[in-house]
Formats: C-alpha cells, structure tokens, sequence
C-alpha cells in the first residue's frame, strides 16, 4: 500500500553535522513528522570546493534522499544553497528549499539600519548568492560579507566553548570587519555556526540581531507543508532516520558530541559508489 504524500518523511541533507541544528529546529516545530537526515561526513567540506564539484555532489545527495521516500527536501547546508542558488525545481517533483532566502527574508525584516552581515564559508561568500537576495528585498541596504573558513573544522571538533581562545581569536578575526562596519543583523550563513552563537554574540554586542540560517530554513518548510496540506496527520513523536557518508559509528558518537545529548534513530552507511549511482 502507498503511504499517503504528508505521511512522508521530511528530508535533510548537509555536507557534515550542521543541518542538525535545522533538525533539532524541525523537531520542535513539528513534531509528529519523520525525518531523514544525511550527513556527506566522507566528503565534508564542501565550502572549499568548486562550484562544480558542489552542484555535483548536491545533486547526488539530493537523488539519495529522494529515494528515502520524502515529501519535501531541505538543504541545510549554506554553500549547497548557495551554489543551487533560486533553482526551484532542484528537487525536482519534490518542494524543495535551501538555506539563503529564509534567512535573507528575516534579516531583512530584523534590520534596522539596513546593514547587514554575512558569515559562511569562502564558496559560500565568493557565490554572493546572500547579497544578491538581500538586495533582490532592500535594494538600498548595505551586505558585508565574510568567509570564515576555520568555524566549521572547529565546530566538528568541538572548539565552541566562547572562553577558548582559539574561538576568541578566530571570532575577532573573522567578524571585526563586519562589525566596524555598523551591521546590526548577522546571517550565520552556515548551519554549523549556531554552535559559536554565544562567542558570536558576546564579540557583535546586544544590539546586532542574529539569524540561524537552518532555523529560518525550518520555518520555512514548515509554511510550505502548511501551505500545501501536506503536514503528517500522525499524534505520536515522529522517528529521526541518519545516514552518513563515513562510519556510522564515527557519527553517532560526532552527532552526540555535536548536539549535546543522545539521539535516536537508526544510524546508516552508503557508500560514496552508491551516492554516485542515485
């Protein structure tokens, strides 16, 4: 028997660990509905890349996903989204969203002063896919942008406590350009960088607004299935269902690390050949 379309399961994809911060948002805004993460953790990072290899290894793990059997794909990854850019049909007949419009659209409303920053990682800031949708809404406002290179193998390794000095030096390092220029809102244009929000805000001050990239990508997607009738009809908890590129083992034990606590669900392997046949 056919499982019915808003039965499904949401699906979730990233490079590494970051789109679980976007989970753990999707998690409490719907809470009945299944999900199926994957997490490409042999091949991360992704934000050194080439654009071409990104789009490649996008579209692969798009293709995975979609043979979960999912009503709608996220990808929780700032470069992926902004390599795709506005292709809305890259899920194909699957509704499809990435990370950059839903932050961009509540940066926009948050600002003040119409100065806006931007970290992520360098394919990320080199597309200017941010500044482009930002100015798409505010035509007059200003974007600084900043590629932060070292946040993401520091929040994979567990370097985010806000005293460490490692995390206060590259936090100087990487935002005192955008805060010296004034900018009252901070996209965090990577979904590993929630993980860094305290040393982030401590280093931007009260007064700059900042927006999770995966947790607007979350809200997103959850008018979408509103929109569209498509929420699960199911009142119990839904299932987390993970699958890594690497040892599932490795992830688990990363994941645990990454999101402070246990998790539950299953925790899958396929392999990068299997990837490269979706």
């Amino acid at each position: 028997m056919t499982e019915p379309m808003n039965e499904r399961a949401v699906g979730v994809f990233d490079s590494g660990l970051g789109g679980l911060t976007c989970v753990a948002e999707l998690i409490k805004l719907m809470p009945h509905e299944n999900i199926v993460y994957f997490g490409d953790t042999a091949r991360i990072p992704y934000g050194t890349r080439s654009n071409e290899t990104i789009l490649e290894y996008a579209k692969q793990d798009v293709n995975f996903i979609k043979r979960t059997n999912v009503k709608m794909i996220i990808a929780a990854c700032g470069t992926v989204s902004s390599i795709v850019g506005k292709t809305k049909d890259f899920g194909g007949d699957v509704p499809f969203t990435g990370v950059v419009i839903p932050a961009v659209q509540a940066a926009c409303a948050a600002t003040r002063n119409g100065r806006i920053g931007v970290i992520g990682t360098p394919a990320t800031i080199r597309s200017g896919a941010y500044g482009k949708a930002i100015r798409n809404i505010r035509t007059d406002a200003a974007v600084i942008g900043n590629a932060c290179p070292l946040f993401v193998p520091m929040v994979e390794a567990g370097i985010t406590d806000k005293n460490d000095p490692v995390v206060k030096s590259m936090t100087e390092r990487y935002l005192k350009p955008i805060k010296n220029e004034g900018a009252d809102v901070l996209i965090l244009g990577c979904t590993h960088y929630p993980h860094l929000r305290e040393a982030i805000s401590e280093f931007m001050g009260d007064d700059v607004t900042l927006i999770s990239s995966g947790a607007e990508a979350a809200k997103y997607a959850l008018n979408t299935l509103t929109g569209q009738n498509m929420l699960s009809s199911r009142t119990d908890q839904g299932t987390v269902t993970y699958y890594t590129s690497d040892s599932a083992e490795l992830f688990r034990e990363n994941a645990e690390t990454f999101l402070g606590g246990k998790i539950s669900g299953e925790v899958n392997r396929v392999t990068i050949e299997e990837l490269i046949r979706s």
